[in-house]
């Protein structure tokens, strides 16, 4: 797959190959441009056109009179990708009764629970049909629920409190109006009754005292009647009438479900004039269990699953249970309740036939659960050991109830609130293998890792690696297509070359060389990654300049750590010495090192000579010294890293101080790996370190002709 990124924040173009099904780790310093790669990618594969306008670089937000947009191309056989990254750990959210959200989704939801979840689903989907394609049932289920809402039951009966009691405390003055308020029938009994209620209450109270004697409404005379006005207030409370008509309302809707005998105590309580008596509470608390009784029993047919009977059920038994029987609700024993139960119990007639086979699936579905449940916590605790964490995980709970929860070696319980406990690092370390578990959940096409374990120590960076790839197909990301952004060789060290074997060569890994505004990518391979030794044994044989030569061969010295008589040489010839001093020797007072034996000198350059043909000390030294042709050997440099060995032969006094340190750190052998990538055939060298180089020691073009003539 090849994508192509033009016009992205720092990126004029950037060309990035990904084999599929393999990881593919991108090597590259920081400020190369590795997280707009990610987030171009991103939003072009999710559509997020915003996103990617956002990445337009500087210069072009003011005058952009060539319309240059950002751009990805090669992407389009990607349909989502998924991406682990800063925001991705900072948005973590741990739960405070779950280590994650959609646990049970992320870690038990396998390929092979969903086959067994759509063969049991196959053979209870007929019951959920009924009320699926039965709008009259679920119009019933949600009628009997609002009557269950209108009661709340309390140690005495009926709660007071209850909306449904609330409604009938005061009797039912929408039929029976109080003396003296008749002529406000029409309005009382209207179906806007609320309204009207809430208008002529708020609107008299309000205004009634602006005028004395005059009525808000039609501004007549209303001393006369200012009693029979304020009594609607008084005699009509508008929460008490909207819940008295919203309880006739459902009754109504109910009326066909409930036994004549029923219809006719309901109807008698919901139109008393005065308040209810306890014969009327007890009649209503029978009502309320019968409803929520059937309630349950409805919702369970409807909800059916694998779920609804527990792991040591009896399936059948259990099924059985589930019929109604109208003679069990006898307010509710009517020919509407008949039929509508007939036809659920007809269904479960037919699913009681395959209880043996539910049950089977069934067993088999929890049995799979379980050796799921056992694998991840052994291989995420196992994960944790390793990497020296002292938190274990575990996932409970019954069926679809399951949760994955946080341990600490020195708590018997639970791990509340992880955020909380765990330090910045460790959020990293469980982001990252949730992140895999919830990629193997979702399969998208493309995983991007960005920069994802760079902070770590080493053996934490291997733990991780052995985590997300080193598993079975299916769980962890191996053979998935994953891009991995680094600034961190390390992981290229390992897959390629350490523990090769170990990846299978399932990882592809290339070096991203930002320069002048372009991303060029170079193949990384096994025989790439090499020990500083072989880097400069390769030097010392190739056809470069002498005093390249002669640095690397410094250098492999300090590897060895022979500082004899060679060594010496050289060293005494990089600090521009004419007559070589012996570093090996105690220092004398007042004078310091003594000067080098001659023999020693002798021996040292036969030494160096061996490795560098013609080698001659003084005549190395003249050139040395001579800062034109150093400016000129400058120039003939293959990469920026031998630029950097060269400019410290001028001894330039350098200002910036970033620069001066990065250069220091790249020039003593102690900061390198023990295997890293050869400096000369990857130019690892940031390039504002090299323009900062340029700027100091190019010379005009005239000088550095004569002095490149003089080296040739």
């Amino acid at each position: 797959m090849e994508i192509e990124i033009n016009s992205c924040n720092n990126i004029d173009k950037a060309n990035i190959t990904l084999a599929e099904n393999k990881l593919n780790i991108k090597f590259a310093p920081n400020g190369t441009g590795k997280s707009t790669i990610s987030r171009a990618i991103q939003c072009t594969v999710n559509g997020d056109e915003q996103g990617l306008s956002d990445l337009l670089p500087f210069r072009y937000r003011g005058s952009n009179p060539d319309a240059v947009r950002p751009a990805v191309t090669g992407a389009d056989g990607l349909q989502n990708v998924m991406c682990f990254n800063e925001k991705y750990v900072d948005q973590f959210t741990f739960q405070p009764d779950e280590l994650v959200s959609n646990s049970f989704d992320i870690f038990i939801k396998s390929e092979a629970y969903h086959e067994t979840e759509r063969e049991i689903e196959a053979m209870v989907v007929a019951i959920r049909q009924q009320f699926a394609d039965n709008a009259g049932l679920e119009e019933f289920i949600t009628h009997l629920g609002e009557l269950s809402a209108a009661f709340k039951l309390s140690s005495t009966g009926i709660a007071k409190t209850s909306t449904g009691m609330k409604g009938l405390s005061a009797g039912n003055k929408l039929q029976h109006i109080p003396e003296g308020l008749e002529l406000y029938k029409p309005y009382i009994q209207s179906k806007s009754s609320v309204e009207w209620i809430e208008w002529q209450t708020r609107g008299y109270e309000k205004f009634s005292t602006l005028s004395e004697g005059c009525c808000p409404f039609c501004t007549g005379d209303s001393r006369e009647k200012a009693e029979q006005i304020s009594r609607v207030s008084t005699e009509y409370d508008k929460a008490i009438i909207k819940n008295l008509i919203g309880l006739i309302g459902v009754l109504d809707k109910l009326g066909e479900y409930f036994s004549e005998p029923a219809r006719a105590r309901l109807a008698d309580i919901t139109t008393r004039k005065s308040g209810l008596e306890k014969q009327h509470e007890e009649y209503l608390v029978t009502v309320k269990k019968q409803t929520d009784s059937l309630i349950g029993m409805l919702n369970t047919l409807k909800t059916l699953n694998g779920f609804t009977f527990s792991a040591s059920t009896n399936v059948k038994a259990a099924l059985e249970a589930c019929r109604l029987d109208v003679k069990f609700f006898p307010e509710l024993q009517s020919d509407k309740t008949a039929s509508t139960v007939a036809s659920l119990n007809a269904s479960l007639n037919d699913l009681t036939t395959q209880a043996g086979r539910l049950q089977g699936q069934i067993n088999k579905q929890r049995q799979g659960m379980q050796k799921l449940i056992l694998k991840h916590k052994t291989d995420i605790n196992t994960f944790l050991a390793y990497a020296g964490y002292r938190y274990q995980v575990d996932i409970t709970g019954e069926g679809d109830k399951c949760r994955l929860k946080l341990r600490h070696e020195d708590f018997d319980g639970y791990v509340s609130g992880g955020s909380q406990h765990l330090s910045y690092g460790e959020r990293n370390a469980f982001a990252i293998v949730l992140f895999m578990y919830e990629c193997l959940a979702k399969k998208p096409d493309l995983i991007i890792l960005d920069d994802p374990i760079s902070s770590f120590d080493k053996n934490k960076k291997f733990a991780i690696l052995e985590m997300l790839f080193r598993r079975n197909a299916g769980e962890c990301l191996k053979n998935e297509t994953v891009l991995m952004l680094t600034h961190d060789v390390e992981p290229i060290i390992d897959t390629l070359k350490s523990v090769r074997k170990l990846f299978n060569n399932l990882v592809t890994a290339s070096h991203l060389r930002y320069s002048s505004g372009c991303i060029t990518e170079q193949l990384i391979g096994e025989s790439d990654i090499r020990t500083f030794a072989q880097i400069c044994q390769s030097v010392t044989d190739s056809d470069s300049e002498d005093v390249i030569k002669l640095i690397y061969l410094r250098r492999h010295y300090e590897i060895i750590d022979d500082r004899g008589d060679a060594y010496q040489v050289l060293s005494n010839l990089f600090h521009h010495r004419e007559t070589p001093i012996d570093s090996r020797e105690p220092v004398q007072q007042g004078v310091g090192y003594p000067e080098m034996a001659a023999e020693k000198v002798a021996n040292g350059c036969q030494a160096i000579a061996l490795r560098i043909p013609g080698f001659d000390y003084a005549a190395t030294l003249v050139q040395l010294t001579d800062p034109d042709r150093v400016r000129a050997l400058y120039s003939l440099c293959r990469s920026g890293y031998e630029k950097l060995q060269v400019f410290r032969l001028l001894q330039t006094g350098l200002e910036n101080a970033v620069i001066r340190k990065f250069m220091n750190e790249t020039y003593h052998i102690e900061n390198e790996f023990i295997c890293q990538l050869d400096p000369a055939r990857f130019d690892l060298i940031p390039e504002y370190v090299i323009r900062e180089c340029d700027s100091l020691i190019l010379p005009p073009p005239s000088a550095n002709d004569d002095a490149m003539e003089e080296i040739a």
